[in-house]
């Protein structure tokens, strides 16, 4: 149960980074923004990026790890 709520936290998450993941294209795409802050938005989408990966790996490894114990038991 507990991998379950950690799990939907990390689904929170990820959930909210791809959100802030599509503002920032949209903003881009609308060529809304200046070059400074066109710097800042592609570091904190590659921020955003990474931490979706990392999410994505730790979600991949419980699944996994709750497979291998189901096919043991």
């Amino acid at each position: 149960m507990l991998i379950l709520l950690l799990m939907g936290a990390a689904n929170a998450k990820y959930s909210e980074a791809v959100k802030r993941l599509e503002e920032i294209l949209e903003s881009i795409d609308r060529s809304s923004v200046g070059i400074d802050e066109l710097a800042e938005l592609v570091k904190e989408a590659a921020d955003l990026i990474k931490n979706c990966r990392t999410l994505l790996a730790s979600s991949e490894q419980s699944v996994q790890e709750s497979l291998k114990t189901l096919e043991d038991g």
